[in-house]
């Protein structure tokens, strides 16, 4: 725009002149001199060029007029042009990656992958985990999910902790350093938690390993980036541990939660039905004891509706996502972990009693979009 504006001073100059009488200071000397030549005093050289200002500003308009689109025109193919190398650049890293995602469907942190999976049009296979015998990541010390292998050319690579995945992949995308060395910036520390058990806690999985002018090029400064960050990790920290007691909030709600882990997990038909009532009453109550756990209100659903009306604060009303015009790191965690929700009674009140609506519904149309 900004070339645009430049390029379209001329007419502003030529009309302002033509209407004011007054002379365009932005010129260059000689303009000037021949602008004062034929709007000087009378002589013969006047009286014989009489109407001659009026001409030479009609053509001063059309000229800069002329020249205001073509340099608008080529701004706006230079500008599309850009856009289209990034793509393509992103397209040739991202067809180069073999991804498959260990998961359990209704697990918020895997959602949290599928989204940043789909918003990027990262083509991936999912292999859902029976949550009982976990079977399928029998070939990982590391026995949570998600799990997301990586095939680059003759590397691959094993990525967990859903934080850790999104930030090693975005900085893939945009650096396009080798994976292999991505994953090193993301080292596993084992840690104790505060019910004495030991965890393993991932160093630096909120950062995107960039350099300076990739950090500019993706954020635009710094008060961004680390607004991300901190979003990232409340969703991690306090929006998902909101999940659970709120569709196991009472025995029925309890129950229909079941009722859809076993219809889109991955379960035998004993263990279905085993899982769908024991696991119902089960849930139920461990829910109770995470309430008490995270310092929850009587009802949890006041604790859920503050969660999501503060994240609508914090986006504003002046931008549809927190990333800007388009979905950032924050924005896919938040709609992940809130999307396993979808179809219980926690989701529909959740949407009926806070503000989110309007954004969620533009997060569902931006990851609908992506480009395939």
């Amino acid at each position: 725009m900004a070339q645009a504006a430049r390029a379209l001073w001329p007419v502003g100059h030529a009309l302002a002149w033509r209407l004011g009488g007054r002379l365009p200071s932005g010129l260059p000397a000689q303009s000037r001199a021949g602008f004062a030549g034929a709007a000087g005093g009378p002589g013969p050289a006047a009286t014989a060029r009489k109407g001659s200002p009026r001409l030479l500003g009609a053509a001063a308009l059309a000229l800069g007029g002329v020249l205001g689109l073509y340099h608008t025109a080529r701004w706006h193919l230079r500008a599309q042009d850009l856009r289209a190398q990034r793509s393509a650049a992103q397209l040739s890293l991202s067809s180069r990656l073999q991804l498959t995602l260990y998961q359990y469907k209704t697990c918020p942190f895997c959602s949290k992958v599928r989204a940043f999976l789909d918003f990027h049009a990262l083509p991936y296979q999912v292999v859902e985990v029976n949550p009982v015998r976990r079977a399928e990541i029998k070939f990982s010390s590391y026995r949570k999910v998600p799990i997301l292998l990586a095939q680059e050319g003759e590397s691959l690579q094993q990525l967990n902790d859903s934080s850790v995945i999104i930030s090693a992949l975005k900085t893939y995308l945009v650096s396009g350093q080798p994976l292999e060395d991505i994953v090193t910036y993301y080292p596993p520390m084992k840690a104790v938690n505060d019910q004495g058990k030991e965890v393993t806690e991932f160093c630096n999985k909120y950062w995107l390993m960039l350099d300076e002018k990739e950090a500019q090029r993706m954020y635009g400064g710094k008060e961004a980036r680390t607004e991300e960050m901190k979003w990232r990790q409340w969703a991690d920290d306090w929006l998902v541990h909101l999940i659970s007691p709120n569709v196991y909030r009472t025995p029925a709600e309890a129950l229909a939660s079941f009722d859809y882990i076993v219809r889109e997990g991955k379960f035998g038909a004993v263990e279905g039905a085993v899982a769908k009532y024991m696991g119902a009453a089960a849930m139920y109550l461990i829910s109770k004891r995470l309430k008490s756990r995270h310092h929850l209100q009587d009802d949890v659903r006041e604790d859920l509706y503050e969660a999501a009306n503060k994240w609508v604060a914090a986006v504003g009303k002046d931008r549809p996502f927190m990333g800007g015009q388009k979905p950032n790191l924050a924005d896919l965690a938040v709609y992940g972990v809130l999307r396993v929700m979808e179809g219980l009674e926690a989701f529909d009140d959740l949407m009926c009693h806070t503000r989110i609506k309007p954004w969620y519904l533009r997060m569902e149309k931006a990851i609908a979009e992506a480009p395939q």
